[in-house]
């Protein structure tokens, strides 16, 4: 397949033949090697690498060092209302959703958390991270962290949705607050998330009570940007 060379340079009339192919692929799958497409396109490997650069910088694909490039999901629409839960919002949109626990730790709060929790200056917190992850794909880390009193009720939590985990042992959760950010992964989160650390992340830290009007949970979740749209009901 040969371009036409004309008016745009050529890496972005190669970025639009490629974002075009892109969407035909599912997320996940790898673009054949560079040497192969160069020769597709009858294009040389450094214009070949600027038009991928167009679309790595969308958020379309993402280059592993040593295994290739990446096709990236499109972003997903999540409300963010008072009774939603992430696992359930999720799988009605037809996605498998994992909850993976990473760490278990007890801690002194900050102030922030007294702050929010309600506790004394400080006192103690359980704080559980979390890998979400949909259709096999790691897409959001979360820190929970709770008053240090709920350890014995957490103790037995090993993954899966949270929400469930405390509904099932009558604490039902309801969001009270949610406040929306943005900024640059750390090298650990790309990691965990396979994104580039020039993407941003999306952050929301919310604040859920039980059904007295009680805070019992202190969330910060950390979601690769490409992958979600946060809707805020009115």
């Amino acid at each position: 397949m040969h371009l036409s060379r004309q008016i745009e340079p050529l890496y972005r009339e190669l970025a639009a033949v490629l974002r075009a192919e892109v969407q035909l692929l599912a997320p996940g799958d790898y673009l054949p090697g560079e040497i192969q497409l160069a020769a597709r396109f009858a294009v040389n490997r450094h214009t070949l690498r600027r038009a991928v650069d167009e679309l790595v910088l969308e958020g379309r694909l993402l280059r592993q060092q040593g295994k290739g490039t990446r096709v990236l999901a499109r972003p997903l629409i999540y409300p963010v209302e008072a009774g939603s839960a992430y696992s359930d919002s999720l799988s009605a949109l037809g996605h498998r959703v994992e909850a993976q626990l990473l760490e278990r730790r007890q801690r002194t709060a900050t102030q922030e958390e007294c702050q929010h929790l309600q506790l004394s200056a400080a006192a103690d917190v359980l704080e559980l991270s979390t890998l979400r992850l949909l259709d096999g794909q790691p897409v959001s880390l979360i820190r929970h962290r709770f008053c240090a009193s709920r350890v014995a009720l957490l103790a037995a939590y090993r993954g899966g949705s949270l929400r469930h985990y405390l509904a099932e042992r009558d604490l039902p959760l309801t969001r009270t607050f949610s406040l929306i950010g943005a900024r640059l992964p750390s090298r650990d989160e790309a990691a965990r998330l396979l994104m580039p650390q020039h993407a941003p992340l999306l952050s929301v830290l919310t604040l859920s009570r039980d059904m007295a009007g009680r805070p019992v949970e202190l969330a910060l979740s950390t979601s690769r940007a490409d992958r979600f749209q946060y809707q805020v009901a009115p």
